[in-house]
């Protein structure tokens, strides 16, 4: 049995200052207690982040986009896509996770310590299945044990190029040639996931511009349990403005229609939602998945998460595009956003607490957790893993603050600097900074030349 000895760790009802958390040799907690000698504590542990939407590939153009035409040409996520295809289009199977691995340690450096991996690149890079249909998701769940990472993966259904339009040529990695074929491919990552530990499944619909009306109910009906369901989805006007001609209903209107959602559908982005849509979302117990660092990358507009909040709805935070790494830096962003255009500072102030650091965090846990296909809404719960942020009290702005403060100063005014590590599974996978494993540098060094985009 081994011992953790902090200065506080936070739990839904507050900060319990000098304990002990005990774990066995699987890392689960056995027992959590006053710490017999209280000099041996140090750091402040906080329920590890759930990252509930990552493109591991896409971390490898991460900055890239930015050197804009200069012509009056309109730069948007429309063409920011393009660039990604190209990336898509050459990336192979040993370079994918060369560089999941590394994008899943900077998780860990920063906090997170699950993931859900939102996966559509399928296919060999002709566009045809490799003979294992679960090479490339295969691929993602060693590079996350590699690391340590607790990591949920979703194969994506994707089968045409828009609303009624077939597939370009660009998207042929992405393709399943019929429902039968992506049921296939989940069932081969369904029997893959079981040779890893911290391997949880979901299914998903990249869009619903990428699958067909009928299909994209099919798949519905065919979820199971709390198998999480996750699609992208009225994150773009241009997409908005497609469904309606297509449809005669803006895209959340009919899913929300056409789909009977509940607490294991999570709806990512979600940006552009009619007030009526944002009030029957939050009723119908649905999560969204919020990504704001990608979505203002992307220039895709602010969540209007007041009104959503006015219903009690649902919401937790991902990384996406993984132009930015920190969840503090996602919360921050997404609360400022709100509060520079309602003019108001209680972004998240729905309870009777008023705490919006905390309010925060119990959303992006609880919620999260769901998005993983995990029920747990205990921070630190006896016979589940220890899975834990530690903020260093030994920096000056930390160690000085009260606990009436602690959860909204390490919110609002940390950066990674003040992490002193991250544990998962029961053990320090980040320390001080430093995973002592530099053969994932070093591969995805290799793999950044052999690609030679970052050039």
């Amino acid at each position: 049995m081994r011992e953790f000895n902090f200065k506080g760790i936070l739990q839904s009802e507050g900060w319990y200052e000098n304990m002990t958390v005990s774990v066995n040799e699987k890392g689960n907690i056995q027992k959590i207690e006053k710490a017999a000698n209280i000099e041996k504590c140090s750091g402040y542990a906080i329920p590890g982040f759930q990252n509930a939407h990552s493109h591991a590939f896409q971390y490898a153009m991460a900055g890239l986009a930015e050197l804009h035409d200069t012509t009056t040409k309109k730069n948007d996520f429309w063409s920011w896509r393009q660039s990604m295809y190209e990336l898509a289009l050459k990336v192979r199977p040993e370079q994918v996770e060369a560089i999941a691995a590394m994008l899943y340690k900077e998780m860990l450096r920063h906090g997170y310590t699950h993931v859900a991996e939102f996966h559509y690149i399928h296919n060999d890079l002709k566009g045809n299945p490799y003979s294992n249909r679960a090479e490339l998701s295969e691929r993602i769940a060693r590079a996350a044990q590699s690391v340590g990472i607790g990591l949920t993966i979703i194969p994506i259904y994707y089968e045409q190029g828009g609303f009624g339009i077939p597939a370009q040529k660009e998207q042929r990695r992405f393709l399943s040639a019929s429902f039968e074929d992506y049921l296939e491919l989940y069932e081969s990552v369904m029997k893959m996931s079981k040779n890893y530990e911290h391997c949880n499944v979901g299914m998903g619909i990249h869009s619903m511009r990428g699958v067909s009306l009928e299909n994209i109910v099919k798949l519905a009906d065919y979820r199971q349990g709390n198998t999480p369901f996750h699609i992208h989805i009225a994150e773009q006007l241009k997409e908005i403005k497609d469904c309606i001609s297509f449809t005669g209903m803006r895209p959340t209107e009919w899913f929300m229609k056409n789909i009977e959602l509940n607490k294991n559908f999570h709806l990512v982005h979600a940006t552009h939602l009619s007030e009526t849509e944002s009030s029957q979302l939050a009723i119908s117990g649905a999560n969204v998945v919020i990504c704001p660092t990608t979505e203002g990358n992307l220039g895709d507009g602010l969540f209007p998460l007041d009104s959503f909040l006015k219903h009690k709805g649902k919401w937790c935070i991902g990384t996406d595009s993984h132009v930015g790494l920190n969840p503090f830096e996602e919360l921050r962003l997404l609360d400022y956003g709100q509060r520079l255009t309602s003019h108001s500072r209680n972004t998240f102030g729905n309870s009777n607490s008023g705490d919006n650091g905390a309010i925060a965090i119990n959303s992006v846990l609880v919620n999260g957790r769901r998005a993983m296909g995990m029920e747990n809404e205990t921070y630190f719960k006896v016979g589940t893993p220890l899975d834990a942020v530690v903020i260093s009290d030994g920096h000056p702005l930390i160690g000085m603050t009260g606990m009436k403060h602690l959860t909204n100063t390490i919110v609002y005014a940390s950066d990674a600097s003040m992490i002193q590590g991250t544990i998962a599974g029961g053990s320090w996978k980040i320390r001080k900074g430093e995973n002592q494993d530099t053969q994932i540098e070093q591969n995805f060094i290799k793999t950044m030349k052999d690609l030679s985009n970052r050039l």
